[in-house]
């Protein structure tokens, strides 16, 4: 049964930090890619990190370039996005998914539930 969790969402301050988990169960990360996604209430989904299976590279959408930090862990078959100074505009339910793809959802097949991050000003 293939399965994606997503855990760590929190309520924090502007310039605060957290760290999402997607754990996941059924498969493991050498033939998938792994993405990080988020969508605000009325916003469309939004592309914001995401890991490669072949060469393990790395892309983030511009908007959190600099700030965000997606990783693997391939002994424990998790996911990780570390976020540090976030900003308002942050907020959102964040998904984690997996497929072949890269910032476009099309390319990913299984998704997780999500969890909520919101970012106090």
């Amino acid at each position: 049964q293939v399965q994606l969790v997503e855990s760590g969402g929190d309520l924090v301050q502007s310039g605060g930090s957290l760290r999402l988990s997607c754990a996941l169960s059924g498969f493991t990360l050498d033939y998938y890619a792994i993405g990080w996604f988020r969508q605000a209430p009325g916003k469309e989904r939004e592309g914001v990190a995401c890991i490669s299976s072949r060469q393990y590279s790395t892309y983030y959408a511009d908007s959190v370039k600099g700030r965000f930090t997606i990783s693997r862990d391939k002994t424990k078959n998790t996911v990780y996005l570390q976020m540090n100074n976030l900003k308002p505009e942050d907020t959102a339910v964040y998904y984690c998914a997996a497929g072949d793809g890269d910032l476009d959802d099309r390319g990913y097949d299984y998704w997780g539930q999500g969890t909520q991050v919101t970012v106090s000003s």
